[in-house]
């Protein structure tokens, strides 16, 4: 146990708004694993910056205590955990074999306990551990009988239901490759995604519903099954109407109707599990590969150490299928939890859905996206005084950053018993860099510490570390999830210059951090063009896709940036002379819809008089961004370096004279 929590003292005026309880300090899974590591190893640690420090130093002993805390059995016969700690190459646990699926249902709770309990926005559908594990073997052998093996592509196109989680269960389990987009991304965006890939199969929903509004996707699919040559079979999720879609279609219940048991193929520890995708900003969307091993011990550490899930819990973590807490949610089947899988819109029939839902399932662990707390707090809410939210021990956001407004209001009005987890991490590494210590205070508008393992620091531009300034995250040591490699990269370049061009050696992640000397950070957005939405990260690349190919754009630039409480995404659109604005700001809408989702349209589409380039014709997102952020034009950009500097005077002026109020289509219908 810790003694105590080895910090500095807190700088004036940052307030406390949480401290562990005492059955909170006895329970939790941090305090088990310090327990156990002390009667097997007699390690004593007397504050979280002493354990971190050890993990990060020690990294070999550190993720062998996890595989032995967890009962993996991935260490034997004396082989190390880590061989060479290094990046990009490091290789962990040498001849280990691992099944991601395989280990789910090891940890499986009664066979008629609850496994998923899946609400949609007009039913609720709860699934056992026994027809969880019949559907996933059902479904397997009919993706064996197929001719699926290891290392195959499946993927789906499909919402956040139960029907996604069988699908990827029984991919796993046979060694096949997953990866899913949520259905209301356009074909465009889609087929961007799982062309890289090739897959054999395609699961797809031919409907899905949002704000009490279905969606029809039959055409959507079939484009998409039409695009992808090597798709041999497609399994349809609801029907698929008149026509057909020039493959063999299979209906998703013949699918599941089998008893067979499942049969887990052995892979080994960094055999692919999983393609996740980049947002697609510099072009093509990089597909983002993650091996077995890495995700089982790297999700294990967080849900249990970070986000103190246990065994019996009822886990619910708003999301759709595109986003990567999807893939963590799905995890929490390793802890034992019971998850609450929520479709449709979180805001449907009225903004208190989720928390209706959280005091009738008894949940213990809510994940939402910081811009969701927001809108909860503009809309006033106390849902605290209308539902029981006892049962509700961790409250853990992400997404985007959330200021210290938005701890207070999870203190005042939903329960001041409930722990605020905030924390930050990526695609990339599906988890977290920086995030909760149960046996931590909570600082207002803080992240409370570094993850366990994580060697994680703020740079400068020369590659010094820094305390108490904004400076580029980085990661100096190896984590078991980091990606394997990136899909179609064989030579890894592409892999190289995403992380480690800037600082050889060191992966720089992409986001501003700022350290405390207490090792509590706050992340300060984005240091690239990446829009971050929500959670979703949208590439530029493709709303430009979109848009300039429309006849009357001449050329687009858009960005994204932290505004107080909202995160703001203007669209600037230089178009052609003649055009009336409001029918092209209209044709953009459809374009974005259409190609991309709902989501990725702009807060305001502005009309200006050009686009910005530097000398060699690229966009200037970056200096946009930052007069936006409130800098001025002088300290954004060298004039020298601009094609037209006048121009780009104009975009200081609008930065200096905007209102800080989204305009209508930030509340589009999706």
């Amino acid at each position: 146990m810790l003694v105590d929590d080895g910090r500095a003292a807190s700088p004036p005026g940052d307030a406390i708004v949480w401290t562990p309880s005492a059955a909170v300090r006895r329970d939790c899974g941090l305090a088990d694993y310090l327990e156990w590591l002390e009667v097997r190893t007699g390690r004593h640690f007397g504050s979280y910056r002493a354990l971190w420090q050890w993990s990060v130093d020690e990294l070999d002993e550190f993720w062998t205590s996890i595989d032995g805390f967890e009962g993996l059995g991935l260490v034997e016969g004396g082989h190390p955990a880590l061989v060479q700690a290094v990046m990009p190459g490091a290789h962990w646990f040498p001849g280990a074999s691992i099944n991601y699926a395989e280990q789910i249902f090891r940890r499986a709770l009664g066979p008629d306990e609850h496994a998923l309990i899946c609400v949609s926005e007009d039913s609720v559908n709860r699934v056992s551990w026994r027809e969880l594990r019949r559907q996933v073997g059902s479904l397997a052998a009919t993706l064996r009988s197929w001719g699926v093996t290891k290392g195959d592509r499946v993927v789906g196109y499909l919402p956040n239901t139960a029907e996604a989680i069988v699908a990827f269960l029984a991919c796993a389990s046979i060694g096949a490759i997953w990866s899913v987009c949520s259905p209301e991304f356009g074909t465009a965006a889609v087929l961007n995604r799982f062309g890289q890939l090739r897959p054999k199969v395609l699961i797809g929903a031919t409907q899905y519903s949002y704000g009490g509004k279905p969606r029809n996707r039959v055409h959507e699919l079939r484009h998409i099954a039409s695009s992808l040559d090597t798709v041999e079979q497609v399994i349809t999720v609801g029907g698929i109407g008149d026509g057909d879609l020039d493959r063999a279609v299979t209906d998703w219940t013949d699918t599941i109707l089998g008893e067979e048991p499942i049969e887990f193929e052995e892979v080994d520890f960094d055999d692919p599990l999983w393609v996740l995708f980049s947002s697609g900003t510099t072009g093509l969307p990089k597909g983002i590969v993650h091996g077995h091993g890495g995700i089982v011990l790297e999700h294990l550490k967080t849900l249990r150490l970070h986000c103190d899930l246990r065994a019996a819990d009822r886990f619910l973590f708003v999301g759709s299928t595109s986003w990567m807490v999807w893939n963590l949610m799905v995890s929490g089947l390793l802890i034992g939890a019971t998850l609450v899988v929520v479709d449709g819109s979180p805001a449907h029939p009225d903004l208190d859905r989720i928390w209706r839902l959280v005091a009738e399932e008894q949940v213990a662990v809510l994940g939402l996206g910081a811009g969701l707390i927001k809108s909860y707090m503009a809309a006033e809410q106390q849902p605290g005084q209308t539902f029981d939210l006892s049962r509700l021990r961790t409250l853990t956001v992400t997404g985007s950053p959330l200021g210290p407004e938005g701890f207070f209001w999870v203190r005042d009005n939903v329960n001041t018993n409930t722990w605020l987890a905030s924390c930050s991490g990526g695609t990339d590494i599906c988890s977290a860099f920086v995030g909760g210590v149960p046996l931590l205070p909570v600082r207002a508008g803080r992240i409370q510490a570094p993850s366990l393992g994580v060697a994680v620091a703020a740079w400068n531009p020369d590659g010094n570390p820094v305390i108490g300034e904004p400076a580029e995250l980085v990661v100096t040591k190896p984590m078991p999830s980091m990606p394997l490699y990136f899909w179609n990269d064989p030579d890894g370049k592409r892999y190289r210059d995403a992380y480690f061009r800037m600082f050889p050696g060191a992966w720089r992640h992409g986001d501003f951090i700022e350290f405390d000397t207490d090792l509590s950070s706050i992340i300060h957005g984005r240091s690239d063009s990446t829009l971050n939405r929500h959670g979703v990260r949208m590439g530029s690349a493709e709303i430009y896709s979109a848009v300039e190919q429309l006849p009357d754009v001449v050329e687009a630039l858009v960005v994204g940036v932290e505004l107080g409480t909202q995160y703001y995404v203007p669209l600037f659109v230089h178009l052609r002379a003649g055009v009336d604005p409001q029918l092209a700001k209209q044709s953009i809408e459809a374009a974005i819809r259409f190609a991309l989702s709902p989501r990725h349209l702009p807060d305001e589409i502005v009309v200006m008089p050009g686009i910005p380039h530097n000398r060699i014709g690229k966009k200037l997102e970056v200096p946009v961004k930052r007069m936006l952020q409130g800098s001025e034009l002088a300290q954004t950009v060298d004039p020298g370096s601009v094609d037209d500097i006048d121009l780009l005077r104009r975009y200081e002026q609008f930065a200096r004279t905007r209102t800080n109020q989204p305009t209508q289509s930030a509340n589009a219908d999706r």
